[in-house]
């Protein structure tokens, strides 16, 4: 049976937008992407989007082709169709019914969830995580975000905020974190943990020619992982000391919830065994006994930017 209509996926972040219409087997039928834009009116975004399926639908001959919407965006809280205090985003932003804001260009079901839910989702029923019951989504980009899913369900906690893995603690007085925190995950391995990590190291080495002449404020993730592939020292001792980190919260993350696999998706991920095999070395020497070299380090196998929009129009499925 081939699909007259199609959910639309929507996944928001800070700097890109991505959506698409997707079938009911998760095949994606049509694709783009824009800049958020997010110091605009949200209005903004979504009249470029729809402006955009008016042309879908004249392409597909079909002036009616959107079944439902979901949208994973920062901060998106499944139980209310709130985006509060979203970071990286524009204050108008805050505080905003993103499900009514949507039915004024659509009047179809809206959900939306959290952008590393939506790629949690995605994952779980169209990624690696298929045939898995307990697994936990990370997404390494400018911060870390997570999806927990349990006994094949996502955690959305009492409030629609749980799952917040970036901003657990893996040192109390350890770097500040822009929560008003110290020591949280995402300080250590995301793009701006690396970029902290860089400079650190760059005062430690004054001399080490590698790091000076590089931006620390911006770090070039190819450039590191050449770096790496070269042999260059301070760069997998850079890596080692991420994956260190990251390993150290696996390790409390797993003590808890005791998942089959921690699936990677994003930016930093494309590290790879860079860093990843220095954090299952460090996730396992932190693991109870019992648990050593039980847990799986896994990396997103979904072409960039579709694990968001995939698991985005699950939403209205997964609700009904």
């Amino acid at each position: 049976m081939i699909d007259n209509k199609y959910s639309l996926g929507i996944d928001i972040g800070g700097t890109n937008t991505v959506f698409g219409l997707i079938d009911s087997d998760g095949h994606i039928i049509k694709k783009d992407s824009i800049l958020t834009n997010s110091n605009n009116p949200p209005r903004s975004l979504f009249e470029k989007i729809f402006n955009t399926i008016k042309k879908w639908e004249i392409e597909l001959d079909n002036s009616d082709i959107v079944r439902d919407i979901g949208v994973g965006v920062p901060n998106g809280n499944y139980f209310t169709g709130m985006v509060v205090s979203p970071p990286n985003m524009g204050k108008d932003w805050d505080e905003l019914n993103l499900c009514s804001l949507i039915k004024t260009f659509k009047n179809v079901p809206v959900s939306i969830t959290n952008d590393a839910n939506a790629a949690a989702l995605g994952e779980k029923y169209y990624g690696v995580a298929k045939s898995m019951n307990d697994v936990v989504i990370i997404t390494l980009g400018s911060g870390l975000g997570s999806g927990i899913i349990v006994n094949n369900n996502m955690v959305y906690g009492h409030d629609g905020f749980a799952g917040e893995l970036g901003h657990l603690s893996i040192d109390p007085e350890g770097r500040e974190c822009g929560c008003g925190r110290r020591g949280c995950l995402e300080m250590y391995v995301s793009a701006k943990g690396l970029n902290y990590t860089a400079r650190e190291y760059r005062q430690e080495y004054p001399d080490n020619k590698f790091l000076q002449s590089i931006d620390a404020q911006n770090v070039d993730g190819k450039l590191f992982d050449d770096a790496f592939d070269d042999g260059e020292k301070i760069v997998i001792d850079i890596y080692k000391y991420t994956g260190h980190m990251l390993g150290i919260g696996l390790a409390q993350i797993a003590t808890i919830l005791s998942p089959e696999a921690f699936v990677f998706y994003g930016g930093l991920s494309n590290a790879k065994h860079r860093i990843l095999d220095f954090a299952k070395d460090s996730m396992n020497d932190s693991l109870l006994s019992f648990q050593k070299n039980k847990i799986k380090i896994l990396l997103s196998e979904l072409p960039d930017g579709e694990a968001g929009i995939l698991g985005a129009s699950c939403l209205n499925t997964l609700r009904n």
